[in-house]
C-alpha cells in the first residue's frame, strides 16, 4: 500500500503527463491560445460584483474587487473568492482572520472600477464605516457578508480563500452584473402567476 506522500506524487505526475500529453496533441492550440481563449470566455460569463474588504493589525483598510466570488456551502455557510498573488492586497488578506463581502448594487460601477485600479485612494469616497469585526463595509450595498478564515487553497497565479459566513445582511439594492467586460442592469421581470 502507497504511503500518502507516494500517492501525492502518483497524482502530480499524473497530472504532468496529462498536461505534457496535451501540450504534445496537435489538435490543442498552444498555451498562450489557450489562456487568450479562457480570458474571453471568461470576459463573456456574467457575474455579480464584489468588494471584499478587511483591515490589518494596524486598522489599515483594504479592499479589491472581485466577480470571482461563490456560494460553496450551506453547513457551515462558506463562501469562496479568489485573490491574484501579485496584487498589494495580498498579504493582508492571507493575515487577516476577518473580511467582509460587499455585494455591489447597479449604481456601484464607479466604485468597482477604484477598488480594482492599482494604486487608487479606494477608501477616500467615504462609502464605508467600521463593520461589526471592524472591516470596512459599504453603506449602499446588496447585501454584506460578514467572514471569518476558513482555508487558503493554492489555486494557480490566485490564492482561494474560503470564508464560513457569520452574519448575512440582504440591504435590498439591485445588484451589478459584469459580463464581456463592462457592467449591466438586470432586466425587471413581470410577476409570475402560479
Amino acid at each position: 500500500m502507497a504511503t500518502a506522500a507516494e500517492a501525492e506524487d502518483n497524482v502530480i505526475q499524473g497530472m504532468v503527463a496529462g498536461s505534457a500529453a496535451a501540450s504534445a496533441d496537435p489538435s490543442v492550440p498552444p498555451v498562450a491560445q489557450r489562456q487568450e481563449r479562457f480570458r474571453a470566455a471568461m470576459a463573456a460569463y456574467p457575474s455579480g460584483v464584489v468588494i471584499v474588504t478587511t483591515a490589518d493589525r494596524e486598522g489599515q483598510p483594504w479592499g479589491f474587487t472581485a466577480t470571482s466570488f461563490c456560494a460553496v456551502s450551506m453547513a457551515p455557510p462558506l463562501v469562496l473568492f479568489c485573490l491574484d498573488k501579485a496584487a498589494r492586497c495580498h498579504p493582508a488578506f492571507l493575515a487577516a482572520d476577518s473580511w467582509a463581502v460587499n455585494v455591489l448594487g447597479q449604481e456601484q460601477a464607479e466604485l468597482a472600477v477604484r477598488f480594482a485600479t492599482r494604486g487608487a485612494d479606494k477608501f477616500g469616497g467615504g462609502e464605508f464605516r467600521p463593520g461589526r469585526h471592524g472591516n470596512p463595509v459599504l453603506t449602499r450595498a446588496c447585501l454584506v457578508l460578514d467572514c471569518v478564515r476558513h482555508d487558503l487553497v493554492d489555486g494557480g497565479d490566485h490564492t482561494i480563500v474560503l470564508g464560513e459566513v457569520l452574519d448575512a445582511r440582504v440591504l435590498g439594492e439591485p445588484p451589478a452584473v459584469y459580463a464581456e467586460r463592462r457592467f449591466h442592469r438586470l432586466a425587471e421581470q413581470p410577476p409570475r402567476h402560479p
